[in-house]
């Protein structure tokens, strides 16, 4: 059985799925007084946003990589609150062509956040645009071809590229070296994610008390999105099973439902599990042979089991 509600969803992976982002946008903090977790990165930014406002500077540009649901996306939106800039959202599959990556660039104002989520699709051509513009705050546009082709530098308005990734190795050098600032997310801590929880359930007017609070953290892979998930999860059988009321019990029967255990782990995690004991006999195995032995996606396995794991 696949650790997968019916909608479709599978719990444990905390990349953001279709139909999820009015849930992820309601519970998403709006200051750094609202977020939880990532001290250190939290007090550095804070820090150098005070420091590029006191200097009427654009704050560096900034690399934030990390498993997927840690809150990547959240800071960027916290960053661009804070900086009083527009913030233009965008994900690297989406830019194709670097006459697109052009057009969103030569659209913004001086103090505006542009944020790329997966910037590790970016392609090479279109990657190259961003040096002069991040170095430079200019962009070298081609007009003409062949022989008759002529460069033209046009300048843009002084923005901070934030850049979001679950793969920082598979990035260029001449990109990540471009980044004055580089923040690798954790997962959070125990206590952080019950806070979490009884927040999202604070906004989502759930009645959850403490000892509830801690259940659902305990099973959530300490990532907020997935204990989020989770939360909604609960709250849904609750509903169905027993008038809305929230019990261990309840909760038990819900993450049961799910495959998850105690632990947060689900169907998947032990397959690779088993695979890793009964097929290879506790001996080092690589993504590939795990991928084929369980049946699985490679890029699953590193990007949503294997950092938990």
């Amino acid at each position: 059985m696949e650790a997968e509600t019916a909608d479709g969803i599978r719990v444990a992976d905390a990349r953001l799925k279709k139909g999820e982002e009015e849930l992820d946008r309601s519970l998403r903090p709006k200051v750094f007084g609202e977020y939880v977790g990532q001290k250190k990165i939290k007090e550095s930014l804070e820090i150098s946003i005070k420091a590029a406002q006191q200097r009427h500077d654009p704050l560096d540009h900034i690399l934030l990589f990390g498993p997927p649901g840690l809150g990547k996306t959240t800071l960027a939106h916290i960053i661009a609150g804070s900086m009083g800039g527009g913030l233009r959202a965008t994900s690297g599959s989406a830019i194709e062509r670097p006459g697109d990556l052009a057009s969103l660039i030569t659209n913004l104002n001086d103090g505006d956040i542009l944020f790329i989520d997966e910037i590790h699709r970016l392609g090479r051509q279109v990657e190259e645009v961003l040096y002069s513009a991040m170095e430079d705050f200019a962009i070298d546009i081609i007009i003409g071809k062949g022989p008759a082709a002529r460069s033209l530098r046009i300048d843009t308005a002084k923005f901070t590229l934030i850049g979001a990734t679950t793969r920082a190795g598979v990035l260029s050098s001449p990109l990540r070296d471009r980044f004055g600032s580089t923040y690798r997310l954790d997962f959070y801590e125990q206590i952080d994610i019950e806070q979490i929880v009884q927040r999202s359930a604070d906004i989502l007017g759930i009645k959850l008390l403490p000892e509830h609070a801690k259940l659902i953290a305990q099973a959530s892979r300490r990532t907020p999105r997935t204990a989020n998930r989770i939360l909604k999860r609960v709250r849904d059988y609750a509903e169905a099973k027993n008038s809305g009321e929230i019990d261990p019990e309840i909760i038990t029967e819900a993450l049961s439902l799910m495959t998850i255990d105690a632990d947060g782990l689900d169907a998947i995690d032990r397959k690779i599990l088993d695979c890793l004991i009964n097929r290879f006999h506790g001996k080092p195995a690589g993504i590939s042979a795990i991928s084929a032995a369980i049946a699985e996606e490679k890029q699953t396995l590193e990007e949503v089991y294997e950092p938990y794991l």
